[in-house]
């Protein structure tokens, strides 16, 4: 059943905290799932947080610590004795998330709470991924997994899982390696089960195995795990030796955090900010974005006044300014939005970006004459001037169509230059097809009007 934290709770379990009340509140906390309790975590103070932190049972505890946000997790490890946490935490931790925790600490505090590690292989599984760039494979990657060697018969290879599964969480896959631990592919739990005991396993296993390299982004880890549909990927080395592997939920907070930044991108943030961060963190993250809008209205308005002469001839041309900006900025965000997507799935491929354009093209003509005829027809029965029907309308199928190719071409040139093309959905694109769409339609108005005036 799904938990739902409601201010009653909150106030009955800080009740129990300040009574120092230790077994009502784990009788409250009862069988809450770790991502409840850090919900709940985030409601209380810091002390409270670590009143109810060290109530838990090791292994609840660390599965909490993970759930917590990076910073408050931070600020919580900061306040707590190294022994704590390597008692607490890390012996009950996988390698990769203690990896995590131990890479959010001063190196002071976290030689400290190496010191404390009981299990020697692991405080030195740990030291060996805190070398890696934790935006990469090798960083996001756990040591602990199944591998069996090709030599070995299907009676030593029970013996072995049997006895590695005890480090293992989950087993999704067995791994085949050779004596240099070079991987060598997958071994189906199912072929090792119907065979008969003395076969050896390279005459089982499938040597068509999807790995990646420890030196791999993030971004693609995420792609390869989500384009081929898998719920663990092993990494590699440069020469192909098994270092770890990496899980489905592994990634998940790779593209959540992913798909956050390129939404606070398409609004205009060019940083990463919690609800949570001060005032200033989250004036520097959007008030460049702010400025540059500012200057783009400055430009519109310029625009606006080289055609002074005639707004004041034909007045009735600036009711119509706002469906021309408007029209603009959303046809722009639409194409770029399409475009984004698809180069942050990897579907555009570079050699495609000419029947890109072609197809965009297409649907932005569609869309330009149903949109302009319904403007066209509007005007007919409503506007006095037959010279601001035509402006009107002639300028909001040259708007569509060029803010549709506009959306289209930015994205992708932006993405060859090594520029985030999320960027182009957000106020860039907006403001530029406004700052068009005004000299568009003011340079069709001017030449209309000279014509049927």
């Amino acid at each position: 059943m799904q938990f739902k934290l409601t201010r009653e709770y909150v106030d009955h379990l800080q009740e129990f905290i300040k009574e120092k009340r230790d077994k009502e509140v784990v009788e409250l906390l009862g069988e809450l799932h770790p991502a409840d309790i850090a919900e709940i975590m985030d409601e209380l103070s810091m002390e409270e947080a670590r009143y109810i932190y060290l109530l838990l049972d090791g292994q609840k505890a660390s599965d909490v610590l993970v759930e917590i946000p990076e910073d408050d997790r931070k600020e919580f490890l900061e306040v707590l004795p190294g022994e704590i946490i390597a008692r607490q935490f890390i012996d009950y931790m996988d390698s990769d998330d203690a990896t995590d925790v131990m890479g959010e600490m001063t190196e002071k505090k976290r030689e400290e709470v190496l010191s404390y590690v009981k299990d020697v292989e692991q405080a030195g599984d740990i030291v060996d991924l805190l070398q890696y760039d934790e935006d990469t494979a090798g960083g996001m990657m756990a040591t602990e997994l199944v591998k069996v060697n090709e030599n070995w018969t299907v009676q030593i290879c029970l013996r072995e899982i049997s006895k590695q599964a005890e480090d293992v969480d989950e087993i999704y896959y067995v791994y085949v390696v050779d004596d240099d631990d070079f991987l060598k592919g997958i071994l189906s739990l199912k072929k090792l089960i119907l065979n008969p005991t003395s076969t050896r396993i390279s005459n089982l296993y499938n040597p068509d195995v999807i790995s990646v390299r420890t030196d791999v982004p993030d971004e693609e880890v995420a792609m390869v795990l989500t384009k081929y549909d898998l719920v663990a990927l092993p990494v590699v080395d440069e020469i192909g030796r098994l270092k770890g592997r990496i899980t489905f939920d592994d990634v998940l907070h790779v593209i959540r955090e992913e798909a956050d930044k390129d939404y606070q991108l398409a609004t205009g943030i060019t940083q990463d900010v919690e609800v949570s961060d001060s005032a200033w963190i989250q004036i520097k993250a959007r008030l460049p974005w702010l400025l540059i809008g500012l200057l783009g209205g400055i430009l519109g308005a310029r625009v606006i006044g080289g055609f002074e002469g005639e707004l004041a001839a034909f007045p009735a041309m600036a009711f119509f300014i706002p469906l021309i900006g408007a029209m603009g900025g959303n046809v722009g965000v639409q194409s770029s939005s399409i475009i984004v997507r698809g180069i942050a799935s990897n579907s555009l491929l570079m050699s495609s970006v000419s029947s890109k354009l072609v197809k965009e093209l297409g649907v932005a003509l569609f869309n330009a004459v149903i949109c302009s005829s319904l403007v066209l027809l509007y005007n007919t029965v409503n506007a006095a001037s037959y010279a601001l029907t035509l402006s009107v309308s002639t300028a909001l199928f040259s708007v569509i169509i060029s803010a549709s190719l506009f959306g289209t071409f930015i994205p992708i040139m932006l993405h060859k230059m090594k520029i985030d093309p999320a960027l182009a959905t957000g106020p860039f694109i907006t403001t530029t097809n406004d700052i068009f769409g005004l000299l568009i339609y003011m340079g069709i108005g001017r030449l209309m009007f000279s014509l049927f005036s």
